[in-house]
């Protein structure tokens, strides 16, 4: 094959009609015009920095973007210095001084909606400054780390100006522009913006990242975003097999995964074994792997984010991070505080997506207070200057440093005490008194649990018959599905279990079972099934007698599950529960005819004690001899 260029020719040769210096090109521009400017690290800064510095500037220019990174200067007071308006989707570090400035209009859209807004003509460009790589050797280039908007921003453009880069990866996908389309070439040699934020150390940070991962199945399909705490889940995913990426954007946070060979997307429903992105934030470590990799697809931002190819990928997991949230489920992820923070970039289309995926898993995730621990990001309600960007009906898991909740179809009393107890602690006795006040939550109805949730106590158990089940510490929010339980057991196991007949628990009777304050009462559950449909098929407590540091037990189990093996987990989980904290031992009264209750408690240790009255059996089971 013939090259287009010999290899004494320089790339740009073909094409000197259309090279000049950036402030040639800049001469072009008109008053009034809409000038685009490219996207994230792949924004042209030298033709940004020219156009700052021209001594005289057309009149009434407004710069459009997406969101940009170093791309505008700031002076030494921290403010921003440039000299133009903006329009932009997303308010990061280089415009929130201007926000603030009032050079600023936030548009809070999707930005997949955004290519069709330029198309019509409600979102105007008449200029777009790109950066794109060489051309090959038939002319193309590459618009390398940033496609989102770029094709249709520079099919609108009255005037395409493009900073060419040796630097600029050459991506592959829908990814190339004809250099026909460009009509004055920048030559410029620089490196490309790198944007790495530095892994955090914070101890609430790694819980949130663990949680998150810990929800993530093998095969699933991630979009994670920029936010911090999704990039710390991504740390703790480097066991799973056949992760899939299909993301907005891709960071250097996959470059593990890659290397430890999670990352096959061979699960994926469309474009398997491919990483399908619209943009790459990172270093350069990232940018020459996507340099001519056939592993990585990108796509204009409309493509990436159809909701219709989002739901088809096979357990399409999306992460989110939000500045608050209120105890009904409304989510805020562009305000804190009065200010923009960010945008609504894609989450919207990845939430509706994620929903609708077979396994899928919409997630959101935030620090339960604010950096300086004063104030809680769990509220009765979104604070005036905070919108409700995530509506409640769009909602599924919420994860904080103290756990994980899901909310989708759940009533507006479960979902407050769910994101309860997902407060820090310090925060939860007003959070419950304001729910009450409300009316979302009972006048009965009381607080408990003032400690972290011990997730450390979570385990899965194979039982004899073969079935796993999750034991975990009890939450106020398994009221409804411990009364669920009761209502599984025979009369039988009713009498048994609470000394009498009852046909129903009161709402202080299910409480006393769940809503314990883990000092002296604990409470586990068996659950069996997912979290978003988790069913709790057992429940354990114990109640401690100060004076004789023993504790008094319970124990329901589903007829289902009874005889498999459940009972004795729960009592070995409670045992090891009982002996960290130093209790001597256990003790119960138990029917007589309920031999199995019997059996079980004997087997609790080989220091054992029974007495009868003639109405019950006093077991007391003590953990160490007392000889």
């Amino acid at each position: 094959m013939l090259s287009f260029y010999s290899r004494k020719t320089k790339p740009l040769d073909a094409y000197k009609d259309k090279v000049c210096s950036a402030e040639q090109a800049l001469a072009e521009l008109h008053n009034g015009d809409h000038v685009f400017v490219g996207t994230g690290c792949a924004a042209p800064v030298g033709l940004v920095q020219a156009l700052e510095s021209l001594p005289s500037t057309p009149a009434d220019l407004e710069l459009v973007h997406f969101f940009t990174i170093q791309t505008f200067a700031h002076d030494a007071q921290g403010r921003s210095s440039t000299r133009f308006r903006h329009r932009s989707f997303f308010i990061g570090t280089d415009m929130r001084q201007a926000m603030k400035q009032g050079l600023v209009e936030y548009v809070p859209m999707p930005i997949s909606r955004v290519p069709e807004m330029m198309a019509l003509g409600r979102i105007p460009v008449d200029v777009a400054l790109i950066q794109v790589s060489l051309p090959d050797a038939f002319g193309y280039v590459s618009l390398g780390i940033s496609v989102d908007v770029m094709q249709t921003a520079v099919a609108q453009a009255r005037l395409v100006i493009a900073e060419v880069n040796p630097a600029m990866p050459r991506t592959l996908g829908e990814s190339t522009l004809h250099i026909s389309r460009i009509h004055k070439l920048v030559p410029v040699d620089r490196p490309i913006t790198e944007f790495a934020p530095p892994p955090s150390s914070e101890e609430a940070v790694q819980r949130i990242g663990r949680y998150i991962a810990g929800i993530i199945e093998d095969g699933s399909t991630l979009q994670v975003g920029m936010g911090q705490l999704g990039h710390e889940a991504l740390q703790h995913l480097t066991d799973r097999k056949d992760l899939g990426i299909h993301s907005d954007v891709i960071s250097d946070a996959i470059i593990p995964l890659l290397q430890n060979g999670c990352l096959t997307g061979a699960r994926k429903t469309t474009q398997p074994f491919k990483i399908v992105t619209s943009m790459a934030v990172g270093t350069r470590e990232l940018y020459d792997l996507v340099d001519h990799n056939p592993l990585f697809s990108f796509q204009p931002i409309d493509v990436v984010c159809d909701p219709a190819t989002i739901a088809a990928q096979h357990k399409m997991v999306s992460i989110a991070q939000a500045f608050a949230i209120d105890l009904t489920g409304q989510v805020c992820v562009d305000q804190f505080e009065g200010e923009f923070y960010t945008g609504l970039g894609s989450q919207g289309d990845f939430f509706r997506g994620a929903a609708l995926s077979r396994g899928g898993k919409p997630i959101i995730c935030m620090t339960s207070t604010t950096p300086d621990g004063q104030t809680s990001r769990i509220r009765p309600a979104l604070l005036a200057g905070e919108a409700a960007t995530l509506a409640r009906t769009d909602v599924h898991y919420v994860v904080t440093e103290y756990g994980i909740a899901y909310l989708f179809g759940k009533s507006i009393r479960q979902r407050a005490t769910a994101l309860i107890e997902l407060a820090h602690p310090k925060f939860r006795p007003e959070l419950f008194a304001q729910a009450q006040v409300l009316g979302y939550i009972g006048a009965n109805q009381t607080l408990h649990n003032l400690r972290d949730y011990p997730v450390e106590d979570e385990q899965t158990v194979t039982l004899k018959d073969g079935r796993t089940v999750m034991l975990r510490p009890a939450k106020s929010s398994d009221a409804l599905g411990i009364r669920e339980l009761f209502h599984h057991l025979s009369e039988e196991d009713v009498y048994t279990r609470f000394f009498r007949s009852i046909r129903g628990l009161s709402d202080a009777e299910v409480e006393r079972l769940c809503n314990v304050n883990y000092e002296s009462e604990v409470a586990f559950v068996a659950t069996t099934g997912e979290r978003e449909a988790e069913q709790i098929v057992a429940q354990s407590c114990y109640f401690i007698n100060p004076t004789s540091n023993l504790a008094d037990t319970a124990y329901m189990v589903h007829p289902e599950w009874q005889g498999s093996g459940l009972g004795s987990a729960l009592q070995a989980c409670m045992v090891a529960h009982a002996k960290k904290r130093g209790l001597r031992g256990f003790e119960a009264d138990i029917l007589p005819s309920n031999a199995r209750m019997l059996r079980l408690a004997r087997s609790g240790s080989p220091h054992v004690q029974v007495s009868e009255d003639g109405h019950s059996v006093h077991v007391t089971v003590l953990f160490q001899n007392p000889a």
